[in-house]
């Protein structure tokens, strides 16, 4: 799988990372975590953000087979529904424990149309699950502990972690989030990254450039292991979940995370328009007044 080429797509606004797997022999690719722009203040989508993908899809002339969400993000809204749109037959993919994360959140936002089944996507993986995307092939490496149904994506040498493991100078995914556990982020990190071989190739789902050192996307399980600043390799596990439980206290709600999570746990479809021919997303109100009742 040396062959395989990966090219980054970096969105500052939401400091995600998008990425395109390619095999330059069979034009055969596979989009990973793709951004689909939100201005919160305007309500405003727009699509600048994917359409530096699709132009490189068009001017390689490239098969895509696959649009794979490592989870339901709670920073940034997903574009696979254009990207389905544009490319009808790739497969839609997430790991199968979505379900249990719209199971939650259906509730939290009071959603009555969103089905609980998965179904809005194409295929759910299940835990290290092997699956062919023409000729790239891809294994499904369970990494819950950010969300029950995170998935990284191994291609060869290179895997895909989303928000469970970040550059070795910022850490890991936060656990706060409903169903999140650090106890669980701590052995899919532990057991299933970090056994894989140290050359492994990892491809982080966000960089926030700490220290404001210039943007990185690429490390490896070998530097991983030796480097993360809250999670090495003889990190012990109630140390890490001390620590993890102790950061996530003092973290704030990310800036798009009541909009994400409503797309997102739908597949990246937007609310069904109403009368009016308009689509609203809710915003849920938590009351903690002390001088009088609203």
């Amino acid at each position: 799988m040396n062959h395989t080429k990966i090219q980054h797509f970096f969105d500052p606004d939401t400091f995600t990372l998008t990425y395109l797997v390619m095999d330059p022999t069979t034009k055969d690719a596979v989009i990973i975590d793709p951004v689909l722009d939100f201005d919160p203040p305007s309500g405003q989508i727009t699509d600048k953000s994917i359409k530096q993908v699709v132009d490189l899809i068009d001017k390689e002339k490239l098969n895509i087979r696959a649009i794979l969400e490592t989870h339901a993000h709670a920073d940034h809204l997903s574009s696979s529904q254009i990207l389905k749109q544009l490319f009808p037959n790739a497969v839609l993919g997430i790991g199968e424990k979505i379900k249990v994360v719209q199971e939650v959140f259906k509730g939290h936002f009071n959603i009555g149309y969103l089905k609980t089944d998965g179904l809005q996507f194409d295929y759910l993986f299940k835990d290290f699950e092997e699956v062919s995307f023409g000729s790239l092939k891809m294994k499904a490496i369970p990494t819950p502990g950010h969300t029950p149904a995170c998935m990284s994506y191994l291609f060869g040498d290179a895997i895909f972690t989303g928000d469970a493991l970040f550059m070795p100078d910022y850490g890991t995914g936060r656990c706060d989030f409903p169903k999140g556990s650090a106890k669980e982020l701590y052995h899919s990190v532990s057991k299933n990254l970090y056994s894989l071989p140290d050359e492994t190739r990892v491809f982080v789902g966000h960089d926030y450039s700490p220290n404001g050192r210039e943007m990185k996307f690429m490390t490896t399980i070998g530097e991983s292991k030796a480097y993360n600043i809250q999670l090495k390799a003889q990190t012990k596990e109630s140390e890490f979940v001390e620590f993890r439980e102790n950061r996530d206290k003092t973290l704030k709600a990310p800036r798009l995370l009541l909009p994400s999570i409503q797309v997102n746990i739908d597949a990246g479809h937007l609310p069904p328009k109403e009368e009016n021919e308009k689509a609203y997303l809710k915003l849920p109100l938590s009351v903690k007044t002390e001088l009088k009742p609203l």
